[in-house]
């Protein structure tokens, strides 16, 4: 008997948590942080307890509450017993938080699959990021992290990684991943061969971007392998057309840059290596040089490693690191030694501060994430400055609030504002083509705040309750 679980990314965008058991083979497809569970009951300044171990994570329903999953100090620090794991494997599909952050609460003995290139990612992250018991995917302390337990090494977790191609055999499972095209490199969908036949599962895709292929590769294969269930996304099944594409960003922010006689500022996640390549390109036609913090400079080296990116080293010379004022706000090298991200690449030769920036406007393309406003007020861009948002529009009203309040320092600084983005996932009309294509015999809508859309085009859907146990046959 197979079954699947739907712990996470039921009537939400993300939280993917899916655990399919065959026989005595226990694996889950994904464990992310569900972003809009979270957002019920948290915001910034109410954050769940670290101090609770992971009690708060379970009672406020962010993980599921079952046995044999997670970390035994956060466990134990929580009053419960510690746990021998029951999850033979869980099997990443790429590395956004919504997939992957809460593996931190797992288990370090269950191991974690996933592509080379999304490895490289969750170790960017990992070097730059602080710590925290909701990105502690590579690594973790145990907790309570008391004085004489700090210069311990972090216990690191079990990783294998994968290419298209290659089989992975677990218990009585067979999984065969294949890439995908998404706002991310390294992800991929997954054939998963059963007892009871094959299951496919999307992760998420899209064919609009630079490399509609891979996501052609994915459903092909899992056309061949009729399966018995199809494990779709469905973040824009609502969508019922979108022409934007890569290429219509590029040709938008070019001509905006064109026009732009002073500073251009672009916001876009850098994980995103297709929009990286795109401002990277429009950087080096229009004579400027593109602008990235140190914790960018993580990402670019590690997706330079990977030859199949084809992306440059954070050395280029088309390339400027942008030096944080940290500490005294000298520049002095001693502000920087609590971050060895930023420690470590002080030598390099084509870093650059905020003030050298203002003298030569024209001469960039500064890479500038909203959080990171405040160095506004060092570069104070000169009239005729550009903001290209290069991410997707507000949709919840969190959003929106941050929105209004990064609309204020534009207006405050004279910045014009131009929209220039293409999603990473498919619209609804080209994801019902592609599962009329691969015609499972029945349809799981995940990732999605409106499964029930999925029922006007197909008979054959569940539309999923959270925690229910879906036999497959």
């Amino acid at each position: 008997m197979v079954n699947l679980t739907f712990h996470g990314g039921v009537n939400e965008i993300g939280g993917n948590k899916i655990l399919l058991e065959d026989k005595d083979t226990k694996i889950f497809l994904d464990f992310g942080l569900g972003f809009g569970t979270r957002a019920r009951f948290f915001e910034e300044f109410l954050t769940p307890r670290t101090s609770n171990g992971i009690g708060d994570f379970l009672v406020m329903g962010l993980l599921p509450d079952i046995t044999g999953v997670y970390r035994e100090d956060l466990l134990t620090h929580y009053g419960r017993k510690a746990e021998e794991p029951e999850i033979d494997a869980v099997f990443l599909s790429h590395a956004h938080a919504d997939h992957a952050n809460y593996i931190s609460f797992l288990h370090e003995g269950i191991p974690i699959h996933c592509g080379e290139t999304a490895k490289l990612i969750l170790d960017a992250v990992d070097e730059q990021s602080k710590r925290n018991i909701e990105n502690e995917v590579v690594n973790f302390r145990r907790r309570p992290i008391l004085k004489h337990d700090r210069r311990k090494p972090p216990i690191e977790r079990e990783f294998r990684t994968f290419r298209t191609g290659d089989r992975v055999r677990v218990g009585s499972l067979e999984i065969e991943p294949i890439h995908v095209d998404h706002s991310v490199p390294g992800a991929y969908g997954f054939v998963i061969h059963t007892s009871e036949g094959a299951i496919v599962y999307t992760g998420d895709l899209r064919l609009h971007g630079t490399n509609p292929e891979m996501t052609r590769d994915f459903i092909e294969k899992a056309k061949e392998a009729r399966p018995s269930v199809m494990i779709t996304e469905g973040t824009r099944i609502d969508v019922r057309e979108d022409d934007a594409t890569e290429q219509g960003v590029y040709e938008t922010a070019r001509g905006i840059v064109d026009k732009t006689k002073n500073l251009v500022i672009a916001d876009f996640n850098f994980k995103d290596v297709d929009r990286f390549r795109t401002f990277y390109r429009i950087a080096k036609e229009s004579g400027r040089k593109l602008a990235i913090n140190f914790k960018h400079a993580c990402f670019l080296e590690r997706y330079s490693s990977d030859k199949q990116l084809g992306v440059p080293d954070s050395d280029d010379g088309d390339i400027v690191l942008l030096k944080p004022k940290l500490g005294t706000g000298t520049y002095n090298d001693e502000d920087y030694s609590s971050y060895s991200f930023i420690k470590r690449r002080l030598k390099h030769d084509n870093i650059v501060t905020a003030r050298e920036i203002k003298k030569r406007q024209e001469e960039y393309i500064v890479v500038l994430n909203f959080w990171y406003f405040n160095n506004l007020v060092d570069l104070k861009p000169a009239k005729g400055s550009s903001y290209i948002h290069s991410l997707s529009e507000p949709f919840n009203e969190e959003m929106e609030v941050s929105f209004k309040r990064m609309m204020n320092w534009l207006d405050y600084f004279g910045l014009t504002f131009w929209q220039a983005h293409c999603s990473g996932h498919a619209p609804g009309t080209n994801l019902e083509k592609l599962i009329k294509e691969i015609n499972p015999e029945r349809i799981f809508p995940v990732h999605t705040e409106h499964p029930e859309i999925f029922k006007n085009s197909f008979e054959n859907v569940e539309v999923i309750k959270k925690g229910r146990v879906y036999g497959v046959e």
